[in-house]
């Protein structure tokens, strides 16, 4: 196990720096000049090459990128270049990334638990009543739209019934988290839920799970021990997958519902260019998966003995 997770922690280095330099040259070669942003479409040219010089934007892009990425091993992110002209990118970035990452890791724990629980409880009423009725009410919520979603929520709960604010953030503790959570739940659990029910389904049917419930195996003991852990590996690659787009989907949530996280802050860098955080939130969403990349295959190899022997047989 050891060796497998070392070689595909080997295998990630290549994978971060050819991402992540792709993602430099769009920066750079995207149409648009943050010098221009920066110092306004009438100023004199002089000005503007001489801004570019001290932001080192007329070297070679290779030598750019080495010089950022040196930067950014040492804790250096650059600073905003158009935006917020001289603000160090950390002062930006750091303090939105821990809001969207409390809203996101909340709503995405709602999400696999609430959408698995559903399937489990369908695909144990399967032929029943509850199976279709389930998975419909999944469907039905999946096909609402978020810019519908918020204002017949915010309707409901801020308007009718007076139980939260209409916009803001106060943490994840606070009451300002019902609507954004449901908004990222409600629609997202027909995912896990059918991916459990069918998974779940598959793996009752199978000849161990008939060997042990001939064996005079209370059921609970046949789903919770034997049927589950195997109807979980699908589960689980599907989390490590859905992290970054968690993140990606909150951009929206986060501008409709005034969250201060990288959602707004993103749109703005693009907008105005601005390189420095545009990489430093790249970076980020390469860093997150890549991770999560790894913690599922450590999760996987503790869950499937069989996948921890194949690994140490390559």
């Amino acid at each position: 196990m050891g060796t497998y997770i070392i070689r595909r922690l080997l295998w990630m280095v290549p994978i971060f720096f050819i991402v992540s330099f792709g993602t430099f040259m769009l920066t750079r070669y995207a149409p648009g000049d943050p010098i221009l942003v920066r110092a306004g479409p009438r100023a004199d040219p002089e000005v503007i090459e001489r801004i570019r010089h001290q932001l080192k934007l007329d070297e070679p892009i290779p030598i750019q990128y080495i010089s950022y990425m040196t930067g950014f091993f040492t804790g250096d992110l650059g600073e905003s270049i158009s935006k917020y002209p001289g603000t160090p990118v950390a002062e930006l970035v750091f303090p939105r990334i821990a809001v969207s990452a409390q809203l996101g890791f909340v709503a995405l724990l709602m999400i696999f638990l609430l959408g698995g629980l559903i399937g489990i409880i369908a695909a144990l009423n399967h032929g029943k009543w509850k199976d279709p009725f389930l998975i419909s009410i999944c469907l039905f919520f999946h096909s609402i739209p978020s810019i519908v979603g918020i204002p017949i929520l915010l309707y409901i709960f801020v308007l009718q019934l007076h139980l939260v604010p209409a916009s803001g953030w106060d943490g994840i503790f606070s009451l300002k988290i019902i609507i954004p959570l449901l908004v990222f739940t409600l629609p997202a659990l027909a995912g896990p839920a059918r991916l459990m029910r069918n998974t779940l389904l598959a793996v009752l049917d199978q000849d161990y799970i008939r060997t042990a419930r001939s064996k005079g195996l209370t059921e609970t003991s046949v789903i919770g021990k034997h049927a589950l852990r195997n109807a979980l590996l699908p589960m689980i690659t599907v989390v490590g997958l859905s992290l970054v787009s968690v993140f990606e989907g909150s951009f929206f949530i986060e501008m409709l519902y005034g969250i201060p996280g990288i959602g707004v802050l993103s749109l703005e860098a693009v907008y105005a260019r601005d390189y420095d955080i545009i990489m430093a939130l790249a970076q980020f969403s390469l860093i997150l998966f890549l991770v999560f990349q790894i913690l599922t295959d450590i999760i996987y190899t503790m869950i499937d003995p069989r996948i921890r022997l194949e690994s140490s047989e390559e």
